[in-house]
């Protein structure tokens, strides 16, 4: 805020266009009076500061401020990759240069590699920090309005078996593998692109997510059959500390373009990495998963996101319509 109180007296706050603090009291208990003495102050201090000297805070110094700020928030690190995503559109930027235009180029770009609900993450978080920038560290005078998606959340796109196989014969070896592990635990991009050895027992076939890593904060234990068996046997001594890599780094991008044809080669329309979450879950319902197990493989907070996939399995309300028949006369 601009303007706050001290006990019952207004004070004002603002940065002079060389970058100095101004911290004054507006010696009166009306807030109306203290914002005028607020907007004086300022105009007489831009007026009699050169305007061009005024520091010009850039993307980059945005980010280290907030990164700094925010050390301890459980998300930190998928904050990074996003700001190193978006790098490429605000890299060198000053942020009075940020505009809705620019904005909106990044939404359409990330819209047209992942899924509209993760464009609006990433445009949730450059919007976080320009904000922050204008209201908490006046760096800026404003902040641009930011174009958001809309969101369609009964979206379960997912693919057959055979569809699978087609998919799978496209694909680049590394992301082959991310996919098959993925089909065998249903686990987010995110939790297998970072799954290191140290969270797999192979002997009790069995993997972890701890808290900080999961989207919803909470612990998951997850079982490994057959296939994830196969693709972990696969995938033993390539690094020592991750499973999955690429060029002996972890592997943080899978919306690629290898990704990406390899889906159009395959046949597939409308198909993105997450929706192999979604084919997880959707053929464990056809096989008749209980949805309270679903729910906990699949460690989602609320029934109410396993309850998408109820109208694939009818095999549980078969004794119920029995109890309902009749027989016609001949």
């Amino acid at each position: 805020m601009s303007i706050y109180k001290r006990g019952d007296v207004w004070w004002v706050r603002f940065t002079t266009p060389d970058g100095s603090r101004v911290r004054k009291s507006a010696g009166t208990t009306n807030k109306r009076a203290a914002q005028e003495f607020h907007d004086r102050l300022k105009q007489q201090a831009w007026r009699t500061g050169a305007l061009e000297e005024r520091p010009r805070y850039t993307w980059e110094m945005a980010v280290v401020q907030w990164l700094k700020e925010k050390s301890h928030k459980a998300s930190l690190e998928k904050d990074k990759e996003i700001f190193r995503w978006v790098d490429r559109y605000l890299g060198g930027k000053r942020l009075d240069q940020i505009d809705r235009v620019l904005l909106f180029e990044i939404l359409e770009a990330k819209a047209a590699e992942a899924s509209p609900s993760t464009a609006n993450r990433h445009m949730s978080l450059v919007r976080a920090v320009l904000r922050r920038a204008c209201e908490v560290w006046e760096w800026i005078d404003r902040v641009p309005k930011a174009p958001m998606l809309s969101v369609d959340s009964r979206r379960t796109r997912w693919i057959s078996r055979q569809e699978a196989a087609k998919l799978l014969a496209e694909l680049p070896d590394h992301l082959a593998a991310m996919m098959r592990f993925t089909l065998a635990t249903g686990l987010r991009q995110r939790n297998v692109s970072r799954l290191a050895w140290a969270d797999v027992d192979m002997e009790r076939a069995c993997a972890w997510v701890h808290p900080d890593q999961s989207k919803t904060g909470n612990a998951i234990a997850v079982p490994l059959n057959a296939n994830a068996m196969a693709v972990l046997e696969s995938r033993k001594g390539v690094h020592s500390e991750y499973v999955f890599t690429y060029q002996g780094q972890p592997v943080t991008q899978v919306n690629t373009k290898a990704w990406r044809k390899a889906v159009a080669r395959a046949g597939l329309e409308d198909f993105r990495w997450h929706d192999l979450r979604h084919t997880w879950a959707s053929w464990h319902a056809q096989a008749g998963t209980p949805f309270n197990v679903l729910q906990e493989m699949g460690g989602w907070k609320s029934s109410e996101m396993v309850r998408r996939y109820a109208h694939l399995s009818s095999a549980h309300l078969l004794d119920y319509a029995a109890r309902v028949h009749w027989q016609e006369s001949a």
